[in-house]
């Protein structure tokens, strides 16, 4: 069978099957088992595909009929500029996350940032660490995750690009296992309520951690306890930048407003989609 006919196929599986993206999942999924780049099925579209990678292949298939998401499928998920490892212990890293790092950034090359001390709560694969690891060399990073599991999993991918002595990672919950005052407190907490998690997709409720996901009843129960405490371990000056779910902007934004006495310039930046990502605050 060539690889036009494979991917044809396996594309009406997939769309019959309501899965979006059907021909982007077909090609990750095909190119991670030919162990090639997805440019290889234009330029040689009528090329067979031996008997045994077929069937490799059309097991990693089934495994997406069933709304296993292809990062776990894969084992690897495309962040920043790099690439993670990833599995079922982490939440799959988004784009709308970059957002995150593109202000914690942007704050950093204000002339008052020299070597900034920068806290990453709830790390997961460790993506947001690695990011600023990666872009700021001279940053003291601490990243936090409850999960033992998903911290563990950060470490490794910190060793793969050659970043683990740029990082201490830390077990605990919130701010329980650090010390001191940092110049930038980062996260993207758990914002899932209750009516919400029960309508999200397949793929992302039955195969994604809870834990990564669901915040409490409301979906703001991660940020009244973060903004709060947030407080006392930032420098003067210091920020917190928080994601923030498309339609909470104005709820966690009151949340910090509450604390005048703690935060000012108060300000919210949205995702490639033009959707509300991320809020940050200033301590004063």
């Amino acid at each position: 069978m060539t690889i036009r006919d494979i991917i044809n196929k396996t594309m009406q599986k997939l769309e019959a099957a309501g899965i979006p993206s059907a021909r982007l999942d077909t090609e990750i999924l095909l190119a991670f088992c030919l162990n090639c780049d997805r440019l290889e099925f234009i330029k040689n579209p009528d090329k067979t595909i031996p008997a045994a990678q077929l069937s490799a292949f059309n097991q990693l298939v089934t495994r997406r009929l069933r709304w296993e998401p292809v990062a776990y499928i894969t084992g690897r998920k495309d962040f920043w500029s790099f690439t993670l490892e990833i599995n079922s212990s982490v939440l799959i890293p988004r784009p709308d996350t970059e957002v995150v790092v593109e202000e914690a950034l942007a704050v950093c090359r204000t002339p008052s940032f020299n070597q900034p001390r920068i806290l990453d709560i709830g790390t997961g694969s460790g993506a947001i660490a690695l990011a600023l690891a990666k872009e700021i060399p001279e940053a003291q990073i601490t990243a936090t995750d409850i999960s033992l599991p998903a911290l563990q999993l950060a470490q490794k991918n910190a060793c793969a690009l050659g970043l683990e002595n740029s990082i201490t990672f830390l077990q605990g919950d919130l701010f329980q296992p650090v010390s001191g005052a940092f110049d930038i407190i980062v996260s993207n907490p758990p914002y899932i309520g209750a009516e919400e998690y029960e309508t999200l997709a397949a793929g992302v409720k039955d195969f994604e951690p809870r834990e990564a996901l669901w915040a409490g009843e409301t979906g703001v129960e991660f940020y009244e306890k973060l903004i709060y405490q947030a407080h006392s371990r930032l420098k003067e000056n210091g920020w917190l930048l928080l994601e923030i779910g498309a339609k909470q902007s104005e709820t966690v934004r009151a949340i910090m407003a509450e604390n005048t006495c703690f935060y000012d310039c108060i300000d919210v930046s949205a995702d490639y989609a033009g959707l509300s990502r991320v809020i940050k605050g200033r301590r004063k």
